[in-house]
């Protein structure tokens, strides 16, 4: 019966010892309940290039063809190098929330963060992370893109599968009901998908970036807003809300996770680029939220620029045990070697200047032609 499906196995395993049996094993599982199964790296790739970058821009190559043949993604959102998932992980659900993939991760505990991050402090009745500042999303497990996108379980790839088999036949014994439950998601996910009308005359960029959590981001906002029309920008934020869509500011958690998430989405359709502060973010990986920006408005065709406090290869940043330990860190996870100063789906996909915002707004307005 689920033949029809095609589910995407996304997360780091590729980088651990063991990973691909790890992978081929929960391959193994969806293929014997019937699903079709797409993976990582599964065609030939590039890898005796020279050039290390070209050997990563393969695999990205490789992930684009192959997140066209996939109806559900299932990502392991286990912590990863700091208190947040791999961000080349988020970059894959960003993409397949794009394309209107089901979305479902897995972890071992899904209590919210403010349980489960060791480095979150209370002064005062206040809840601090481990940068000093008001801990942004702490009644969520994770960002508040990746629970707005993804339904997660709480348990591993296997408990994930189950509820994927029970929501699809749901699904079918709902359309047996209505017979029209088939159409109606398509015109759910083809409505999301224009353009609104009445494009900008000049190039507007979506600001994808961690300041949004601040408590003066609005204000902060607002003067990246006055430096991107000095130079023919219309910038977006992450805290101005898409037109025609309502700002949702009830308590539940979850529900306003929901809404940031619709809100990014309709936001970062109405733009012409992304750009997206990719610097460590809680670990060594950038901000969830903007990794989950950047694979969306990659699959959605916008110009993607990134920028960092350290463009210096991950090789270089991440302490690793050296080559002869295969680049392996403290957790015995590899550490990327393709010169690239992140994951490779951002080097692959976007050009990444060292420096701030204000440093490299100008490169990206010539960029843009403006």
């Amino acid at each position: 019966m689920f033949e029809k499906e095609k589910i995407y196995i996304a997360g780091p395993e590729c980088f651990y010892k063991g990973g691909p049996d790890i992978l081929n094993a929960m391959r193994r599982r969806a293929e014997s309940l019937g699903f079709g199964v797409t993976l990582p790296n599964e065609h030939p790739l590039d890898m005796g290039n020279p050039d290390l970058q070209k050997r990563a821009d393969s695999i990205f190559e490789d992930l684009k063809m192959i997140m066209k043949e996939t109806t559900v993604i299932i990502a392991d959102l286990e912590a990863y190098r700091g208190s947040e998932a791999d961000s080349g992980t988020i970059y894959e659900i960003g993409m397949a929330y794009a394309d209107g993939i089901k979305c479902y991760g897995y972890t071992r505990d899904k209590r919210p963060l403010a349980w489960k991050d060791q480095k979150y402090v209370m002064k005062d009745g206040v809840v601090y992370d481990e940068n000093g500042k008001k801990a942004p999303y702490k009644e969520l497990p994770f960002s508040p893109a990746v629970v707005g996108s993804t339904k997660i379980v709480e348990g591993d790839f296997d408990d994930c599968l189950a509820m994927l088999m029970t929501d699809l036949e749901e699904e079918w014994k709902a359309e047996g009901r209505t017979g029209g439950m088939a159409a109606a998601r398509e015109g759910i996910a083809s409505g999301t998908a224009n353009d609104p009308a009445g494009a900008p005359a000049k190039p507007r960029v979506y600001l994808s970036d961690v300041i949004r959590y601040e408590e003066d981001a609005k204000e902060v906002y607002g003067r990246l807003k006055e430096l991107c029309a000095s130079y023919g920008l219309e910038a977006v934020t992450p805290c101005d809300w898409a037109e025609g869509f309502p700002e949702t500011k009830g308590f539940n958690p979850y529900v306003r996770a929901a809404a940031l998430t619709e809100n990014y989405c309709r936001l970062v359709r109405s733009c012409d680029a992304v750009i997206a502060d990719l610097s460590d973010y809680r670990g060594y990986e950038c901000s969830n939220d903007v990794g989950f920006e950047c694979g969306m408005g990659f699959e959605m065709g916008k110009k993607l620029f990134g920028y960092m406090k350290d463009a210096r290869p991950c090789i270089e940043k991440i302490p690793h045990l050296g080559e002869a330990a295969e680049f392996r860190d403290m957790t015995g996870s590899n550490v990327e070697n393709f010169n690239y100063p992140a994951n490779l789906m951002f080097g692959s996909s976007m050009k990444i200047y060292e420096g701030s915002f204000e440093q490299m707004i100008e490169r990206v307005a010539k960029e843009l032609n403006v």
